[in-house]
């Protein structure tokens, strides 16, 4: 296995629950249900962007159910960008852009804070613009 497809440090120490306390706290949610409602929408919609290896080692990093969650959905043939991700989700949980972008940030905050560094840099290396600052990156351009 080269040293770039090592796979990430798993981070399963933690529960489901926790992740949804994160979350909660994260996207200061009123309620745990709240926190997971908005975390099952976006796993979900990961899941949906997300293929191979960092799709299984991201798995690999959640708690169980959260990894059901984003490995129950098939991948989309037509990558979104990070827009178009947030827009995406929006339409189908009926909420608008702005909060839908704030839930997003919410919940690949603590996706991001289990990948770890070295993981995250793999999955933003394989999804489309944009993402980096859901997951509270800033987003590095090149110069033209």
């Amino acid at each position: 296995m080269s040293p770039l497809r090592a796979p990430a440090a798993a981070r399963t120490d933690m529960t489901f629950h926790q992740m949804l306390e994160r979350i909660r706290y994260e996207g200061a949610y009123p309620t745990r249900e709240r926190a997971e409602v908005v975390a099952r929408a976006v796993l979900e919609a990961l899941g949906r962007q997300l293929t191979g290896d960092e799709r299984v080692d991201l798995a690999a990093c959640l708690p169980a159910e959260a990894a059901l969650l984003l490995t129950s959905q098939i991948p989309d043939n037509r990558p979104l960008t990070g827009w178009g991700f947030v827009k995406d989700l929006a339409a189908r949980t009926g909420g608008t852009p702005a909060t839908t972008r704030w839930d997003t940030g919410a919940v690949l905050a603590a996706v991001g804070h289990l990948a770890g560094p070295g993981l995250l840099d793999r999955i933003l290396a394989q999804l489309p613009s944009g993402y980096a600052l859901l997951f509270g990156r800033p987003e590095l351009i090149q110069a033209a």
